[in-house]
């Protein structure tokens, strides 16, 4: 593979990874300018050494978060095309939408992709080219992501749900939407029928319907 000519700020906490990987990219040509162990650290660095890449950790000190992905976002912000790779434990899948919602020239790769050298290596390339990756595993989790179960439901039906979820009757409903508890009515049946909701002899339709807003916003 050939070599590249590119000057790195890395960011990972963990001492051991950070020089492996610092070993690494010099046998391929890249120069870790400066490796750092925390986001705050990473955003100096990346002010005072104006690097070709940015290769991240997302947690991080102090409460190994989401600071380092955090930090990836600010940093694409406040310098448009500026290469970014971040790396993750485990898939984290509103890490990569995040991510990925900056723009062309990011990456977002597990750890784990980080033993087969040469492919690591050809993923930096890409991002620096301007291209995109993202690991097969975090495409595989995004592509059978869940359904928002409430991404069918109108405004007016969102707020009709929230206000059932705060366990208003239908006459209070009305009153506060400032309309006829007949089109309260039928938002209710509307919104149970998108939810999947049938009638029953033995359920609260209502009730499940409360928590399916619920578990859609947890």
């Amino acid at each position: 593979m050939p070599e590249v000519n590119a000057r790195v700020v890395l960011a990972e906490d963990g001492v051991l990874l950070r020089e492996g990987l610092t070993s690494v990219l010099a046998r391929f040509g890249f120069t870790v300018v400066a490796a750092v162990g925390d986001a705050e650290h990473l955003i100096a660095a990346v002010g005072e050494q104006e690097p070709d890449l940015v290769i991240t950790d997302i947690k991080m000190p102090p409460d190994f978060r989401d600071e380092g992905l955090r930090a990836a976002v600010r940093l694409r912000r406040e310098r448009p095309g500026l290469p970014v790779v971040v790396l993750s434990q485990y898939v984290l899948q509103e890490y990569a939408s995040d991510l990925i919602g900056t723009g062309d020239g990011v990456g977002y790769l597990l750890k784990d992709r980080v033993a087969d050298i040469e492919a690591f290596v050809a993923a930096l390339r890409t991002v620096l080219a301007g291209g995109t990756v993202v690991d097969p595993e975090v495409v595989r989790r995004l592509l059978h992501r869940p359904r928002d179960p409430l991404a069918g439901l109108s405004p007016r039906e969102r707020e009709v749900l929230t206000l059932i979820a705060e366990g208003r009757s239908n006459s209070a409903i009305a009153s506060a939407l400032f309309v006829s508890e007949t089109a309260v009515a039928k938002h209710v049946g509307n919104i149970l029928a998108k939810l999947g909701l049938p009638p029953t002899d033995d359920t609260n339709r209502r009730v499940l319907a409360v928590l399916t807003f619920l578990g859609a916003r947890s």
